[in-house]
């Protein structure tokens, strides 16, 4: 046999086994957020009941989901709030106070509809659309850093 009808036969076993081994020595974790922004120029934010401060929404990407299916699941569940266009992939950010091989996709959502406010639940205690020069004191530093480089054109950090 011919070493590329070799390869060809046996790269789908492969390439399963070498992503089974890189899922345990080199476990990666994936996260996104998303800026959502109103016509009269606010941010969603949102109060976690776990942690502390104001954040993006957003949260971990799921095993089989795409980053922005993630990231509609979690707009829909911490804000009710429903993309009507894609959002824009704005940059990818190392999150190393969470782990060594965690990365979170930060996504700017313009287009979108709230059909109601959410209600308070067991992970998210309080939610809003905020002015950008008049965030809630306890928005995280991470969280303003975010919005600074959109809003302000800052350069954007590798890290989150």
């Amino acid at each position: 046999m011919e070493l590329d009808s070799v390869r060809r036969r046996f790269e789908p076993a492969i390439r399963r086994g070498l992503h089974l081994y890189w899922r345990f020595a080199r476990g990666l974790t994936l996260g996104v957020r998303g800026l959502v922004i109103d016509a009269e120029r606010r941010v969603f934010l949102v109060e976690h009941s776990y942690v502390a401060g104001w954040h993006l929404p957003g949260g971990g990407v799921e095993p089989g989901e795409t980053l922005t299916t993630a990231l509609a699941r979690e707009l829909r569940e911490e804000g009710n709030i429903e993309l009507t266009a894609p959002a824009a992939l704005f940059a990818v950010y190392f999150n190393q106070r969470i782990s060594r091989r965690d990365h979170v996709a930060l996504y700017v959502a313009r287009s979108f509809r709230q059909s109601a406010p959410p209600r308070p639940n067991h992970e998210i205690v309080a939610h809003g659309f905020f002015a950008v020069d008049s965030l809630p004191a306890g928005a995280t530093a991470a969280t303003r850093r975010r919005i600074d480089e959109v809003f302000a054109g800052r350069t954007v950090a590798e890290f989150w």
